[in-house]
């Protein structure tokens, strides 16, 4: 193995390290965070703002053009010019993005209704102007993979976010808190993100060429995060018109803990995975494949107990940790949980095709989930009222999957065999798990109408 390989290795693993343990930090600090929260606040005002975060999200993965993978994959990546042309780029993207917050207000406000979010959206999506003026930094420790320093950053700006959001809270029980724990979490991350690499101060520049490249990349990042948005948020904007807030609230604490395995393979993969990959897009395609089948299932073989537990004692998470009014999430979660492990399967491998230039399966895999969503959610609950809805929720990947497996397929990086063999692994210990609880006497936590 020639030294280049050994240091990407290296590289690779260090930087999954920092990603894993940067998340567990995470999560914890939320987790302690949200227990707290949900006793100050009440879970109206949690579904209210779970509502108002997804429209900003969408008009953000609206318009996302591909500024950050560009600095990661471009040649140019590191050089000042192409940098600050991508900053000037993102600043202006941030002002047009609070322009949409305020001219979708009224209507967004009128639909639900919900006269809050009227002056809800334009100040939460100020963050949007705020994170325009993001130092490039943030997206230069991606390409070069050096995660430690990254990762203490983003562990400190959430702990000040989540500081203000508890004292806030504390005094004052009320949606500001969690208002103010955003804004004060862009404002900080904005401010020092300029300090990460000293001498790298960005600047406004326009590189016609770097501008060009950066548009051309980004083509299709641009239709599959709009599509990506479309179809992991559309549960929160149907449900939010079909469920009372407070029920949207209890969903929400239910998808926080069923996604955790999910965000963070979805983070191994864009800071670990995607960068890894760039570097090696040129060896031949049999030998690419199989570096990355080889690394994708020594993951794959953490993930899957975890999830097998979690969908197992999700109930009992949820029931331990949050009083009578979140008591609904309990059944919710573990069938949230297993829905995912067609989306894990997807994330260890889709980074690949984007690596590779060929990010319009997963957009076509995205659009197909939408459509699956917006068809099959409202029949589900209108046919089998909530148990219904989070089932038709449970199974949204499928189209995903199905899509990209057939572009991995065409691309030569099928993975197929290593898909049974890790789903088969999963069905066994959620099985093993199930029978313990029977001949233990733990019955499963069903809702009322099952």
């Amino acid at each position: 193995m020639s030294s280049s390989s050994l240091s990407l290795k290296k590289l690779a693993i260090r930087g999954t390290a920092w990603t894993l343990m940067g998340y567990g930090f995470s999560q914890c600090l939320r987790l302690g965070a949200n227990l707290c929260l949900t006793r100050l606040l009440v879970p109206e005002m949690f579904g209210l703002m779970a509502l108002v975060n997804v429209f900003i999200l969408g008009l953000i993965l609206f318009s996302d053009i591909g500024i950050a993978p560009s600095i990661v994959q471009h040649q140019r990546g590191d050089e000042p010019d192409f940098l600050n042309s991508a900053w000037t780029l993102q600043i202006i993207r941030g002002f047009l993005l609070w322009l949409f917050c305020l001219l979708l207000a009224v209507p967004v406000a009128r639909f639900y209704g919900e006269p809050k979010l009227i002056w809800l959206i334009p100040i939460v999506g100020f963050t949007t102007i705020i994170s325009g003026f993001n130092s490039t930094a943030l997206f230069t420790f991606q390409r070069r993979i050096d995660l430690g320093k990254f990762t203490l950053f983003e562990l400190g700006i959430q702990t000040s976010s989540l500081g203000v959001m508890l004292a806030w809270a504390w005094f004052q029980p009320s949606i500001w808190a969690l208002v103010a724990g955003n804004l004060v979490s862009e404002s900080l991350k904005m401010i020092l993100s300029h300090r990460l690499i000293p001498g790298s101060n960005n600047r406004l520049a326009w590189d016609q060429k770097a501008i060009a490249d950066i548009f051309a990349f980004g083509k299709w990042i641009f239709i599959s995060t709009a599509l990506t948005f479309l179809a992991a948020q559309t549960d929160r904007l149907i449900l939010g018109k079909l469920l009372s807030f407070k029920l949207l609230g209890i969903y929400n604490v239910a998808l926080i803990f069923a996604e955790l395995p999910k965000m963070v393979i979805m983070k191994i993969g864009s800071q670990v995975i995607f960068p890894v990959i760039s570097r090696q897009v040129n060896l031949p395609r049999a030998e690419l494949r199989q570096k990355i089948l080889d690394q994708r299932m020594l993951i794959l073989l953490v993930a899957t107990p975890l999830l097998a537990v979690l969908v197992g004692f999700g109930d009992f998470l949820v029931l331990g940790l949050y009083d009578h009014r979140y008591e609904s999430a309990a059944w919710m979660l573990p069938i949230l949980a297993l829905g995912i492990w067609p989306n894990l399967l997807v994330a260890t491998m889709s980074p690949a095709l984007l690596a590779i230039g060929q990010p319009l399966y997963a957009a076509w895999g995205n659009f197909f989930k939408f459509c699956y969503m917006a068809i099959a959610l409202p029949l589900g609950f209108s046919f089998w009222g909530v148990p219904g809805a989070i089932i038709v929720v449970a199974c949204n990947d499928f189209p995903l999957y199905f899509i990209v497996t057939y572009g991995l397929w065409r691309e030569k990086l099928e993975a197929i065999a290593q898909d049974l063999q890790t789903t088969l692994l999963l069905i066994s210990l959620i099985t093993l798990i199930l029978i313990g609880r029977h001949f233990n006497g733990f019955g499963i936590f069903l809702p009322e109408s099952f």
